[in-house]
């Protein structure tokens, strides 16, 4: 293991970036929709880019290419925004690429936005990773911390200070990880000058997907009046035909804003009103939010309107769509609406084909369709946040989400210090911030399968899991464990407790044999000391499409079919007790970094990474709309499906 100069000012301004982020964390994030008072302007499309391949990866700070165009420091590509970089060119260099990279483009700006020194004009990147500095006219706006949230800045004053349109929008991104970023990792330079080249270095991970990297959500510009609605927060709750909506609206710019929330049914009827920036809606003849396959009208939605208007008239208007629906865990059950809730679902990727981590409209649907079709009543945003319009479409259908941070891959015992523990309290403020108003979002996820034997664990997820719940008493936390149930520190302090196992798989390959009783043991022991609800977050088997063998053979279809088969007998016995949920690894096969174990990604989709289906998905299919009959309110059309 090796340093350099670029490293260490990498972690220098990692660190002082935090500070900032940390003290950034006092507004909203409200999604950008358009209202009355504010308009949007998406900015994506191609832009220019160009990755900084100077040994150091510092030639573009050097030379300041934020200053000027981008072309006129040197050669620029077309690039695709929102896309992964990685596979969009045939130049290798860039689809394994540590370090800087720089996006440009120029913008219009609408000249009444800049004219009215009553609007104020943002900037805001969906995600990117991992690191990120923004510029507009060659000023400096903002930095942030961390793939897969948004950030943004207003940029007003800069523009109409530089009087330059169409305005020159700069954002440099690096995707190097630390022991402190989340996910973690390691740069590791090779030494040995017989076999690697002077500065040679690797960017090693303890996760099992591709490093994707770059813009990877939209970039928008949109307005809102000086006085405006910085961030609303709605808890729900009911009893019997009443539901009440408890709101808490952030107004910034006015001193004594006039506050007016209404709530209205489906059919636009005003159901309940009320003034002031915290109060309660009362709902009488409630139409509850219910997951997808649970009752005959799932997820209903309301649309609540806040209008806060300042002392000179300003006003403006943010509708955000509320579902009412409470939540409960019991040292046996999981109750959505006080009704026994059983996760029939999957895990998945933000992964596909060329656009990498992009985000695209026709995969989020094609997915979403390929999930109704499954009778999927849930997934898990493994293993980081998704893109707010997928949980958005998961609001409206009805699917239940497991939100989960970008804490995978935590096994050094380095990566349990103090800074990363700053930096992971950050991150769930940052993420329950985003999606805290989601009905579809129903538990916290931590982290994924992080060393949590190690002793400072128990320290460490006993002060995220308080945070997070100080954040958001509404919902439970949980972390992913891989651990020996014995000496796992952190699960004390979870409300769930979620198991990744592969049976037959990683352990006593090729013995299908063993997994009942293996099985049977991993739940009755984990219950047995803990006494909370278990989900099986994780398992399943590689299946290389098309790959046929009987008897079954590890890699085939048929192999990943018992493998299920034997999982879902054990499913069966428990769900009766104490098991509350059965989760696939995974949806859909995905790009991995290049291994011996791993060709062409992982294979563990019971879709390929093309969305065809293999053997498995027919069978759970079969098994999940089983379920869905046996514990649901189904809708006439969905309660006999063909099979």
């Amino acid at each position: 293991m090796g340093s350099s100069g670029a490293e260490r000012a990498a972690k220098r301004l990692f660190l002082a970036a935090l500070c900032g982020v940390c003290q950034a964390l006092q507004g909203g994030i409200l999604f950008p929709t358009e209202s009355p008072s504010r308009e949007v302007k998406d900015v994506s499309g191609l832009w220019s880019f160009r990755a900084d391949l100077s040994p150091e990866r510092s030639r573009g700070f050097e030379q300041q290419w934020f200053k000027g165009p981008l072309a006129e420091t040197g050669p620029v590509i077309d690039m695709p925004v929102p896309s992964s970089y990685n596979d969009i060119t045939q130049d290798g260099k860039i689809q394994d690429f540590i370090g800087w990279v720089w996006y440009e483009k120029d913008v219009w700006v609408p000249s009444r936005w800049i004219q009215d020194r009553g609007t104020r004009i943002v900037l805001r990147v969906g995600s990117a990773h991992y690191y990120s500095m923004l510029w507009v006219n060659g000023v400096k706006v903002t930095e942030h911390v961390g793939g897969h949230l948004p950030f943004e800045a207003d940029i007003s004053g800069v523009l109409r200070q530089t009087s330059v349109n169409p305005c020159r929008i700069t954002i440099a991104v690096n995707n190097t990880l630390t022991l402190e970023t989340l996910p973690p990792g390691t740069i590791q330079y090779m030494n040995d000058r017989t076999r690697y080249p002077a500065g040679y270095f690797v960017q090693n991970t303890n996760f099992d997907f591709f490093n994707y990297a770059g813009i990877h959500r939209s970039v928008l510009l949109y307005t809102t009046p000086q006085a405006h609605i910085d961030d609303i927060t709605v808890e729900t709750t009911f009893s019997d035909n009443i539901g009440l909506v408890s709101f808490n609206v952030s107004v910034l710019g006015s001193s004594k804003p006039a506050v007016k929330v209404t709530l209205s049914a489906h059919d636009g009827r005003c159901v309940a009103s009320a003034d002031g920036s915290r109060g309660v809606l009362k709902v009488t003849d409630v139409n509850l939010w219910w997951p997808y396959l649970m009752h005959e009208n799932p997820a209903y939605l309301y649309s609540m309107e806040v209008q806060a208007t300042a002392e000179d008239g300003q006003t403006d208007v943010y509708t955000l769509p509320v579902g009412i629906r409470t939540i409960k865990v019991t040292n046996k059950q999981f109750l959505i609406n006080n009704k026994p809730f059983y996760f029939h679902g999957v895990n998945k990727h933000e992964d596909a084909d060329i656009r990498g981590k992009g985000f695209d409209w026709p995969l989020v649907v094609k997915d979403l369709n390929l999930m109704k079709w499954m009778g999927v009543n849930s997934f898990r945003t493994s293993h980081y946040p998704y893109a707010e319009e997928i949980l958005q479409m998961a609001d409206r259908h009805g699917i239940v989400i497991i939100d989960e941070c970008p804490g995978v891959g935590i096994k050094d015992i380095r990566s349990f210090g103090n800074v990363s523990l700053a930096h992971h309290l950050t991150v769930m403020e940052e993420l329950v911030r985003r999606d805290k108003n989601h009905p579809s979002v129903v538990m916290w996820s931590v982290a994924n399968e992080p060393a949590s034997e190690m002793p400072p664990a128990g320290l460490y997820f006993k002060e995220l899991v308080s945070h997070t719940k100080s954040l958001d008493s509404s919902r439970p936390v949980t972390y992913i464990t891989a651990s020996n149930y014995a000496r796992d520190l952190g699960a004390p302090y979870v409300d769930v407790i979620c198991v990744n196992s592969y049976l037959s798989w990683y352990h006593d390959p090729g013995h299908t044999e063993l997994i009942s009783l293996q099985l049977n043991t991993q739940f009755d022991n984990w219950y047995g000391k803990y006494q909370k609800p278990i989900i099986q977050s994780e398992y399943g088997a590689d299946a290389v499409p098309g790959l046929h063998s009987d008897p079954p053979m590890m890699f085939t279809e048929e192999y990943q079919k018992t493998v299920l088969q034997n999982y879902h007998n054990v499913f069966d016995q428990k769900r009766k007790e104490f098991v509350i949920g059965e989760l696939i690894w995974n949806f859909a096969d995905f790009m991995t970094s290049q291994n011996i174990i791993r060709v062409v990604g992982n294979k563990k989709g019971i879709f390929t990474r093309q969305r065809q289906p293999k053997a498995g998905a027919f069978l759970l299919r079969e098994r999940y709309w089983r379920i869905a009959n046996e514990t649901g309110v189904l809708p006439t059309w969905a309660r006999y499906p063909c099979l």
